[in-house]
């Protein structure tokens, strides 16, 4: 047989399989339906434990933790975070996006990382507006504002950590101004970051939040379900342990002490509702039909763009760049953090082998 005989012989046998690629709706017969529906309450149950005990934890002195606790939940919550963006979302939207099923101009353009380009530029945008009107309404009622990502420059020249911070000079100078206007001098630093807070907090649980429904759904009728569930009881609390490390740290008014634990709340429920979602529909969902590729595909990459953005720039940067008290910590302290979130990252990423 000639060589151009082998080759069409060799095209001939792999057509089927390419032909046989399901682009709609699938005829599922979902086995463990049991084990499935008990998942929803242990993702559920493992999620609101990663995301809330931080929370907890820091607002009762009945769990007592050492400070180095919170450190490493911190640190580790980072590169999770940033391993999240990469592995288990854009690498997914790249797979989703490039599919056998898409035609058209989905074939013609790396869509996914325009997308999540374009998610990173809109958040970008989004906190530049958002501090300068905020900046503007303060400014309004004559207080002073400051950067509520610590970019101050204080009186030794270094910059501010982030968050929260007394500006000692100018709160003094100004104190008397500030009680007439019906702000108290000791609650101006909170009220000064609390929006630039929430608002940041609110763009990272938002990114996780579609992350979590679709895994939801792919978890309900996915025929490798035993090893998926055991990987996404890990990966969920570790992402929860992110997030949950964050709004732990908020500092906001007393009226909105609320705000961290429903964040928390709203992360660990984002999953069970894709699993119920996905056994609604159990028999019929297919995660690989052009649909689901498509949407799947657009939410992933907007999502990593998020994560991508307050990972590198939000956590990253705040706290090992313009954070003083990294600039003067001792090498030990700084080789501790540096280890932790490659450890977070590391683990995460690991994860991505099945997940």
């Amino acid at each position: 047989m000639s060589s151009s005989d082998n080759s069409t012989a060799a095209g001939n046998a792999t057509a089927p399989a390419a032909d046989s690629t399901n682009c709609g709706s699938a005829n599922n017969q979902v086995d463990l339906l049991g084990l499935r529906v008990g998942a929803l309450f242990v993702i559920m149950f493992t999620s609101m434990f990663g995301a809330l005990f931080p929370v907890v934890s820091r607002r009762f002195k009945i769990i007592s933790l050492p400070p180095l606790a919170f450190d490493f939940a911190k640190y580790f919550g980072s590169g999770v975070i940033i391993a999240t963006a990469f592995i288990h979302l854009l690498s997914p939207a790249l797979d989703a996006l490039g599919s056998s099923c898409l035609t058209g101009t989905w074939t013609v353009y790396p869509w996914a990382l325009a997308i999540s380009m374009a998610s990173v530029f809109s958040i970008f945008f989004l906190e530049l507006f958002a501090f300068r009107w905020g900046s503007a309404k303060l400014a309004s009622i004559g207080i002073k504002t400051h950067d509520p990502h610590g970019h101050d420059i204080g009186p030794d020249g270094a910059h501010s950590a982030h968050g929260p911070e007394k500006l000692a000079d100018s709160q003094s100078n100004n104190e008397s101004d500030i009680e007439k206007r019906g702000v108290p001098a000791d609650g101006r630093a909170v009220l000064d970051t609390a929006t630039a807070q929430v608002l940041g907090i609110a763009i990272l649980e938002f990114g996780v939040v579609f992350h979590s429904i679709l895994i939801g759904l792919t978890l309900a009728v996915d025929p490798e379900f035993k090893i998926l569930f055991i990987v996404l009881v890990f990966h969920q609390m570790f992402e929860g342990l992110g997030l949950g490390s964050r709004l732990a740290f908020m500092q906001l008014p007393p009226k909105y002490n609320y705000v961290p634990v429903v964040g928390a709340l709203i992360y660990g429920i984002t999953t069970p509702v894709g699993i119920a979602a996905g056994l609604g529909v159990r028999s019929t969902y297919n995660p690989n039909s052009t649909t689901a590729s498509i949407v799947s595909g657009t939410l992933d990459s907007i999502s990593s763009g998020i994560l991508l953005y307050t990972g590198l720039v939000e956590l990253l940067a705040h706290e090992f760049l313009f954070n003083p008290t990294m600039h003067q910590a001792s090498n030990g302290r700084l080789a501790f953090a540096c280890i932790t979130m490659l450890f977070g990252a590391g683990i995460m990423s690991l994860l991505g082998r099945w997940a």
